[in-house]
């Protein structure tokens, strides 16, 4: 009798326990191809010192005053995309760059402040390495100090917002959305809400990024979702 009733009571415990831990399993199952990070397997928060590029010297980043969740890592990552794809998750405030292996890069970013933000399905049209700025004519009539680059730009330099890098998100008619992905000298922006749309990345960051990622329609996929 009293080995049974010590059955039934292991069996009970072993019961709630998976009742526990099985929302948390379910959790961390792919959902409509947006796949959910569980684990980090290597970060890279030594890659963030001074690089010389293209005659720019790029300034340290203090990355110990960055969250240790938007610093550069590997991560197990499931999803029924193909590697090479690109996922924004704009609510955690992450870029993932899908590898082979159930794995991906992930970055952290900023991205776009309320009423700026976008969603959707597009790709790499191209990428450029210290691109020139062309503010769009509405952001000017906000911000008349930036006027006098709509039309001419500001050309690369380590104030230029789009930092060292930038990639060219276009629509699947072969539009330019006007959204991109780029670095940034605010690298303390990353983590938040800040701005006019973009996502951008530390510009040690988006230069991994960019020598990972191929323009072309099949070939950059990228999925951005709020």
């Amino acid at each position: 009798m009293l080995r049974r009733k010590a059955l039934t009571v292991a069996g009970l415990v072993a019961t709630i326990a998976m009742s526990i831990s099985s929302p948390n399993i379910a959790a961390a199952q792919p959902i409509n191809g947006i796949g959910s990070a569980l684990q980090s397997t290597e970060t890279f928060s030594d890659s963030y010192g001074v690089v010389q590029d293209a005659g720019f010297a790029l300034p340290a980043i203090p990355i110990q005053r960055v969250k240790p969740e938007f610093r550069r890592q590997i991560v197990s990552y499931e999803s029924s995309e193909r590697p090479g794809t690109i996922i924004v998750n704009t609510r955690e405030r992450h870029l993932y760059y899908i590898l082979s292996d159930g794995k991906a890069v992930r970055y952290g970013i900023g991205v776009g402040k309320q009423g700026f933000a976008w969603s959707g399905t597009a790709y790499v049209a191209w990428k450029q390495e210290w691109p020139t700025w062309h503010p769009p004519k509405e952001m000017a009539v906000r911000r008349p100090d930036v006027a006098k680059y709509v039309e001419g730009g500001m050309g690369p330099g380590l104030s230029n917002p789009l930092g060292a890098r930038a990639m060219y998100l276009f629509n699947d008619k072969g539009q330019d959305t006007l959204f991109r992905l780029h670095g940034t000298p605010e690298w303390a922006s990353i983590g938040t809400a800040a701005s006019s749309g973009c996502i951008r990345l530390m510009n040690q960051d988006v230069i991994d990024l960019y020598n990972r990622v191929r323009p072309g329609r099949t070939t950059s996929k990228v999925i951005v979702i709020q």
